[in-house]
Parts: structure tokens; sequence; C-alpha cells
């Protein structure tokens, strides 16, 4: 009850004080100015009043006069308000003790300020001035004004004990009643506070007020009818102040009999102690919504619970929880029944609130925790429930539909009695999977071993077949490969399984890469037979079936298949030509081979395979001894492709057109440039070789020695040692025998630094170092071989070294061999590496601008898969985020949605929910936010910054319950991520302390 409402009761107190003026000795004296003093003082003219006494009291002679004068003088200064008034009345009382003033004093200050309404002053002048020496009339004024001072400073106990001292007076009796009354009230001492106001009941000054207390202490009581009887009858007489109570009291009353709609309008109508409501307000007026079905209400009521620590919140929670159940709002129930099951105030509720928070996290995922982990809690927690079987069922099931299989691998292992066989069976398959998407191919094989253990379902035993094949595959162990495709086709469950459709394909391409080509050629024509709608593998087959009788030298059936892969005008078609081209030149048909090459370069004018078009047409004119003609196609070949690895080939063989012809200065023009420009190569060697004939021929032996010596690539007199000590090296190599190889290559790169076969040497060392994973030490043979003119081994080593310094993360010299890579390789394949690393290097160098062209580079390669593709996405997305492009980054994340997995895709959906909360769309961030959480569990730290991002969502959509549980929820499990955490802290205070401006249960300061 507000101690203020009986403060500003209109109760007229009537006091009698005695003549200020008494009666003395000083009226017999003529004293002319003490009159007119006096005559003032009582005019309440106290300044002229105090200096007239003062002039009289330093004339007389008189000491009662004296002693009059200091005791108006002082009085005169209290009611001024001047400083040091008190002491000057105090001094008065230990200089005059005897005078006829001294036993008034304090009593007339005390009056005085009383009268004022100043209760401490007169508190402490009424406790000076004693109730000893004073009249019957006087003690009582005394008693009752020191009672109410009391009471004023809510000294209750001390302000009872003076009012029942005049609880029978005639004059302050009722007054002393009433506050006697309000006293027992305010101690809940309802029988003592009726007993008293009864007493004044029929005082027409108390009727009103009265029936305000009286429906309050029924209502306390638990009389709720009679409390509301009560109320409505004083609620059109109460005043602004009492009528916020008043509509609690019979709002609170109808909900205590369960009459929840009468409640509503009158919870309605409180206003709140000091214009805010507490937790209690809001679950009451939440509650009777509630029970009203009225759910978009109740939650509006309920989420404004914020922080709650009690039954009250429990409640609140579990309450909350259904009504966003009602209405489908499954994550916001989840929040809601976790916050309940956390509390342990109502054991039944703690209890149904775990089960319905399990049961939703199954169903849509958690955010916090793993499912399993969740499920695996309730069962431990509550081994006896009558639910144990059904969420025993959810937890198997959990372990897939959640997609946290690794978190769901370690409860299966650590909490063996609710392992289950064929549940670990199918979540080792998943993880498996989710690891080769991921491009980690010996792990993924890792997964499918053991999902392979425990072969219950014959289905998942089908597909772990198959995958693991499949990594053997891309891991280029296609033995293996082949073994598992096999027994994957022996399988009774291939039917059922949806990879059997790639069966024939990876067969096809299985027997290809074993060089098995008949067996390939049988696997590619039922892929073809079967699969007419799949145009992109359709024509692949094609292409791989052409070069599969290409092989096996059956070129009429290789030129069939290339014919229908041009005619689908797909991918790789002017590979399809140019095989076909050069196929007619094995079939004795040079002219139609040299007919079919000029139109390839002139209709593929960007073809990567155009400078092997270039060669092959010269190789077609020298045969039909049209030499000119050759001579002129390996001269565009040489001055259009200077970095291909055909020029060396084209310039020898136009120094063996030269030297047949007679034309041996030009011949030798040709092989010198050979032997200049590329050193260290076959065709160098074969050109000193040639050389040399021209040379003896001529007779010009001497020139030829001194040429010779002046090549360090030739070392003449060491030249059988150097080919013996490298043909034992290579012996080794060539029977797979990896250490003995290595220390051979050692050697004669030791013994031969720039030997006849050098080249090789490094470069098969290098491989060998690379094979054994010893890669730092590959890196001085690369380079040798990349830093010779344009190879066989270049493009290779260019390759591998590059991946050697990205693995280290050295992008400084990554760079330069990639750029090198993209306009040197001739395979496809190595420019898409080269473009795709490119793109990420450039990126991790922070130079976005190079990252975001070399990823549209990538993505205009159409034979790309979906993996590089989403990488190209991520790369642009992520350049455009840190450059401050967001439009280009929504547009790129978008992509990245269409095709990405794993930890892309996870990504990808974040930002979707960053976006959207930026646009306003705040419904729609929420539900991007639940798909993270519930597909995407294992990626954590998106996972916390989608929370957060979910937590303002529920705050701009006036939900303060899930904002603030969700960042409570962050701050607590996802201390992994501090900075995540901080952001989440300071949204929290941030909403605490705007929470707290109208609910009085919030404390703005927690937390910080």
């Amino acid at each position: 009850m507000n101690h203020n409402r009986i403060l500003a009761l209109a109760v007229t107190l009537v006091f009698s004080f005695q003549s200020i003026a008494q009666q003395s000795k000083i009226y017999t004296h003529d004293l002319k100015d003490f009159s007119k003093a006096l005559e003032l003082y009582n005019n309440k003219q106290y300044q002229a009043a105090r200096t007239l006494f003062a002039k009289v009291k330093e004339n007389t002679s008189d000491q009662e006069t004296e002693a009059s004068c200091t005791y108006y003088i002082a009085n005169a200064a209290i009611r001024l308000n001047q400083l040091g008034a008190d002491r000057l009345m105090e001094d008065f009382v230990e200089k005059y003790p005897t005078s006829t003033q001294r036993n008034n004093a304090f009593m007339d200050v005390a009056d005085y300020y009383f009268a004022n309404g100043k209760y401490s002053y007169a508190l402490k002048w009424y406790t000076r001035a004693g109730d000893s020496n004073l009249s019957y009339k006087d003690r009582e004024r005394y008693n009752f004004n020191m009672g109410y001072v009391l009471f004023v400073s809510k000294k209750y106990n001390q302000a009872e004990t003076y009012f029942n001292k005049v609880n029978d007076s005639p004059e302050y009796g009722a007054q002393a009643k009433y506050y006697i009354g309000y006293i027992a009230y305010e101690d809940d001492n309802y029988d003592k506070a009726n007993e008293q106001f009864d007493q004044v009941a029929g005082e027409e000054r108390y009727k009103e007020k009265l029936a305000y207390f009286q429906a309050d202490m029924n209502f306390k009581s638990g009389n709720f009818e009679k409390a509301i009887e009560l109320a409505l009858d004083y609620l059109p007489k109460a005043n602004r102040k009492e009528i916020s109570e008043i509509n609690k009291i019979i709002g609170e009353s109808y909900f205590n009999l369960e009459k929840y709609s009468e409640a509503i309008p009158y919870l309605k109508e409180y206003k709140g102690k000091r214009g805010r409501w507490n937790n209690t307000d809001f679950y009451q007026l939440g509650y009777a919504y509630y029970k009203q079905q009225d759910y978009e209400n109740a939650i509006q009521q309920f989420n404004k619970i914020v922080g709650g620590d009690n039954t009250v919140a429990q409640n609140a929670y579990y309450h909350l929880a259904e009504c966003y159940l009602n209405l489908d709002k499954k994550q916001e129930a989840l929040n809601a029944f976790r916050n309940a099951s956390q509390m342990a105030f109502e054991p039944r509720i703690t209890e149904d609130a775990w089960l319905n928070y399990a049961k939703l996290s199954y169903d849509i995922g958690n955010p916090y925790e793993s499912v399993p982990s969740v499920l695996t809690a309730y069962l431990e927690k509550y081994p006896d429930s009558g639910y144990r079987q059904e969420i025993e069922e959810l937890l198997i099931d959990s372990y897939i539909t959640s997609k946290n299989y690794e978190a769901a691998l370690e409860v299966l292992q650590r909490n063996n009695s609710y392992s289950n066989k064929a549940a670990f069976q199918k979540v080792a398959f998943y993880r498996g999977l989710e690891l080769f998407n991921e491009g980690r191919y010996q792990e993924a094989e890792n997964y499918f071993d053991r999902s392979l253990e425990e072969q219950i379902d014959p289905i998942f035993t089908a597909r772990a077949t198959y995958w693991k094949a499949e990594c053997d595959y891309t891991m280029n162990d296609f033995d293996e490969a082949l073994v598992g495709f096999k027994q994957y086709a022996q399988s009774d469950a291939m039917s059922e399984t949806t990879e059997n459709v790639n069966l024939n394909y990876n067969l096809a391409y299985t027997y290809f890469k074993l060089k098995k080509y008949d067996e390939a050629i049988t696997y590619f024509n039922k892929f073809i037979q079967q699969n007419k709608e799949d145009k992109i593998r359709l024509n692949d087959s094609y292409l791989r079936l052409g070069d599969s009788h290409f092989v096996n030298s059956k070129y009429w059936p290789a030129m069939e298949a290339y014919n229908k892969a041009i005619a689908m005008k797909g991918i790789d078609a002017d590979y399809a030509a140019f095989q076909k081209a050069i196929s007619y030149g094995f079939v004795n048909r040079n002219d139609t081979k040299i007919e079919e090459l000029n139109r390839f370069v002139t209709k593929f004018p960007k073809s990567t395979l155009r400078d092997d078009a270039f060669y092959e047409l010269g190789n077609a004119y020298v045969k039909a001894n049209n030499d000119e003609k050759g001579i002129e196609s390996y001269d565009r070949l040489v001055n259009e492709y200077r970095m291909s690895s055909y020029v060396s080939k084209a310039l020898l063989r136009q120094g063996l057109i030269h030297y047949n012809a007679g034309s041996n200065e030009l011949a030798l023009t040709k092989f010198k440039t050979v032997v200049r420009d590329f050193p260290n190569t076959s065709e160098a060697v074969q050109s000193v070789a040639t050389a040399r004939l021209i040379y003896v021929d001529t007779g010009r032996v001497d020139e030829y020695a001194a040429w010779v010596k002046s090549l360090d690539f030739v070392e003449v007199s060491d030249t059988d040692l150097d080919n013996d000590s490298y043909e034992a090296a290579q012996k080794q190599y060539d029977q797979g025998r990896t250490d003995a190889a290595i220390r051979a290559f050692e050697s004669y790169i030791e013994q031969f630094p720039n030997g006849l076969h050098s080249l090789k040497a490094n470069f098969y060392l290098a491989e060998l170092y690379f094979g054994k994973g010893e890669k730092e030490r590959t890196t001085r043979h690369y380079s040798f071989v990349i830093n010779k003119e344009r190879n066989e081994f270049t493009e290779q080593a260019l390759a591998r070294l590059s991946q050697v310094w990205l693995e280290s993360g050295n992008y400084d010299r990554a760079i330069p061999l990639l750029q090198r890579l993209e306009t040197e390789a001739d395979f496809p394949q190595n420019i898409t590496f080269a473009q795709s690393n490119l793109m990420k290097a450039f990126y991790q160098t922070r130079d976005y601008q190079q990252a975001v062209a070399y990823a549209d580079k990538v993505l205009e390669n159409a034979k790309i898969d979906n993996r590089i593709k989403s990488d190209a996405q991520i790369i642009i997305a992520r350049s455009a985020i840190k450059t401050g492009d967001e439009e280009k980054a929504k547009q790129a994340y978008k992509e990245v949605q269409k095709i990405a997995t794993g930890p892309l895709a996870a990504e990808a959906l974040y930002y979707d929910t960053y976006f959207k909360h930026k646009e306003g769309n705040y419904k729609a961030s929420n539900t991007a936010a639940q798909k993270l959480a519930k597909n995407y569990g294992s990626y954590r730290e998106l996972g916390a910054k989608g929370l957060v991002v979910m937590a303002k969502n529920f705050y701009a959509l006036d939900d303060a319950f899930q904002a603030t549980y969700i960042l409570e929820s962050v701050t607590k499990n996802f201390t992994d991520y501090p900075e995540i955490v901080a952001e989440a802290q300071a949204e929290l205070r941030k909403i605490k302390q705007e929470e707290a401006k109208r609910n009085s249960s919030v404390d703005p300061n927690e937390g910080n």
C-alpha cells in the first residue's frame, strides 16, 4: 500500500495552541517597544519583530524582559528559516532556565514545524520537549502529534505506542484508531485493522477510504467475492491515483476465482507501480488470455517476463511455450520450453517442459546443442519416463535428421545403453558422405569403412560400398574402386538406392582409367543406352567412348562417337572435332584430316587445342609431301603460341624438313633455336644429334665441338656415365621402388647437375617426394623444372609446386606459379585448378578485386562442378562483404545457396538471415536462421552468429523473452567465440535497459 495515499487523506487536524503572548509580568512594565514587537510577532511580521525585540533586549535591565526578548528572537528566526535558528532556541533554554517561556519553548517550535508539515523537524523538537510539565490537553496534543510524525517517518511500532495513548480521546481518538488500523493493515494484521476501522466506520471523512482498505484486505485474506463487491462499489468514487489499484484488486480477484474473461479488462487497467508492471502482473494477464485461447495476446504478455527465476516465471515460460505451439511457432516454443525445463520450482512442469523441449529439438533442430545430446540427456534425467521408448526412437532418427553426424557418433559411442547398430551404420555413412562433399576423401573412406562394419541395413551397406569406391576413384586407386563398384553392382539392394543410375558411368570411367578400354566401351554404351536425358554425362560418355575406340585403334567407331558428341554441341565439342580430325590420319584419309584440321582452327579460335591442331596440321602436310604448307603451319604454331609445349617439337620438325631437303644452314638455324630456347629437352638432344650429322657431313667437326662445349646440358666426356647413372635411377622408378629411386635420382643430380637427363631426374625426384608427403623437399626440384624453357614436365611441375605453396599458406610464391600455369597449361583441368586457386589466393592476400576477377573466370567455365562453383560464388560474396558492397554479396550468396553443401551452404544461409534482417523482413530472417540451426548445427560459429541475428529479429517483433533468452544462451553456450559473445552481451544490456522501463522485475544493470 502506498503510504503517500494515507498522507494525502483529507484529515483535518485541529490543534489548540496556547497563546504565544502569555501573561507575564512583562505587561506590568510600561515597555512600549516590547508591546509593539509582540504585536508585530503576533501579526507574523517576524523580521520586524525580531529587530525590535533585539533593540528592547539591548536596552533593558530587566532579566525577565531580556529572557522574553531572547525567546521571541529565536522563535522569529525559526519561522524565517534562518541559519542557526535552532541553536538560538537551545541557547535560550540553557541561558534562562527559570524563564516562564522555557517550558513552552520546545513545544512551540515542534508545533510550528508540525503545522507546516515539516515532520522530521517536528519529531526532533517533540523528542526534546517530552510530555513532562504539560497540561492534560497539551499532553494529548503532544502524544497524537508525536504518533503522527513517527507514522509519517514509517516508524510504525513507535507511532502506534503514541496513538494508543490517545485512542480514547474525544478530540484525537478517531484519528488515532484510523492510523492504528492502517498500521495493522500494513502489517497484514487484518483482524486488528478491521477492529480499528470498524470503530471509525461512522465517521464520514473515513468512509470512502475505509472501503478501499476493506476491499484490499478481503482480497489479501482470500475473500475475493467480497473484495470484488467492495472494490466495484468504490471504483466510481476513487481518485485518479486509486483507480489503478482498485482495478488490480478486481482483476486479480476475478483471476483467483478463475473468471478469466471478467478479469482481463480490469487487469489491463492496472498502471503498475510508478508506471511499471512486474513479472507477476504480466503473467496474470497473459494467463487470463491463455485460458481464453487468445494465444497472440497471451504471448504479448508472457514474453515481457525477462530474466525471471521463480515459480511465476517457470509457469509463464511453460504457458508461453504452449501458446507458441498453438500458433505453430516451434522455434519460439523450443526456447520457452527449454527455459522452463531449466527451472526446478515445480518438478511436474520441469519434466513436461523437458519432454516437449526434447521432442521439438528432434522436430526442428536445436541451435544450442546437438539433438542426440538433448534426447540422451532427457533419458538420463528421467530414466523411468513413460515416454522412454518414444524418445529412444527419436534418438535413433535424430542422428540422421540433425545432420550433426560427428556429434551423433560421439553420443552413440559414449552412451552404450542407447547405441544402436543400425543407427551407427547410417550415421557413419552420412558422416562419410558429408566429408566426401567437403573434399576430405581419405577421412570419408574411413567412415564408410566404419559403416560397413555394421551391415544391418542392406540399403546402407550398398550405399557405403558405392561411396567407398567413389573415394578410391577420386584418390586414383582405380583397382580398389573397380572392386567396390562391382561389389555394389552385386548387391541385392542396389536397385533401391539412388546411386544405381551412376553405376555404368562409374564402371566405364574406372575401366578407362585402368586402360581396360574394351570394358570401358561396354559400360559407356550401357550408360548411353539407359541415360538419354542426362545431357552433360551423355556428351561426356560419347567423348570417352570415342577415346576408348581411339586408343584401341578402332578409328571409325571412334569417329562415330565423336560425331555424336559434336552433334550435341555441348562441352568439349572442340575436343571431339580435333580427335575426329586426327583419326582420319590413322585410316589413311590424310586429305580429310587436313580438311578437318583447317575447319577446326577456323571454327574454334579460342580452343586450348588450337596449338595441337597446328602441330598436327603441319605433320599432315609433311606427310602429304607439302613441306611448304607444313612449315607454314608450324610457323603459325610458333608465332601464335610461344608458350605451347609443341613449339620445341615444331621447330625440330622444321629443322628436319630443311635437313631432308638439303637446306643444311636453315636446318642448323632451327636446331640451334631448339637447343638455345629449350635446353635439357628431348628435342634439344635430338637437335644436337642431327646437327652433328650436318657438321660431320660438311666437314665442320671443330665447329660442332666448339658449339657443343658451350652447352651446359651436354657433358660430352661423361655421356656414357651420365646415361648409365640415369638409367639405373629410372629402373628403380619404373619398378615402384620409391626409396631406392629417390637415392638414385639424388645421386644422379649430385654427379650431373646439368646432365642429359637432369630435367627428368629433377621432375621424377620431386614427384617421388610429393607422393611420400615430403612436400617441402619437392620445391628445389620442381623449381629446377619450371625454371627451364617450356618442356613436357613444365605444366605438371607448375601445378604441383603451386599446390605445395598453397598448402603452406605461402601465397606470394603460389600466385606467380598459378598465373604461369593458367597461361601455359595444355590441360583444361590445370587451367581450372590455376584459376580457382588464384581466386582463393588473391582473397587471402586481400586483393579482393583480383579475387573477384578470377572467380568470374571460374564461373565462365561450364565444365566445373558445383563445389568449385560455390567456392567462386563464396569468394565473390566474401570480397563484396569486405569491400562494403552488400548488394553484390547478397546476390552471390543466393547463388551459393543453390549449389553449395556443408560449411559453404551454412555460410550462405547465415547471410540470407543477415540480409533479410537488414531489410526489416524479420520473420523471413528467423525462418532462415531456424533452417541454419536445423540443417547445419555442426557449424557452431555460424550458428551462433545466426542466433544473435534471430534475437534482434525477435526484439524488433516485440518479443523480449525470445530476444533475451537467445542472447543469454549464446553467452553461455558459445564461449569459444568471444567476439560473438561480446556482441550478444552488448545487445542483451541494451534490451534489458529498455525493458526495465516497463517491467520493474527487470534489472537494467544485470550483466554490466
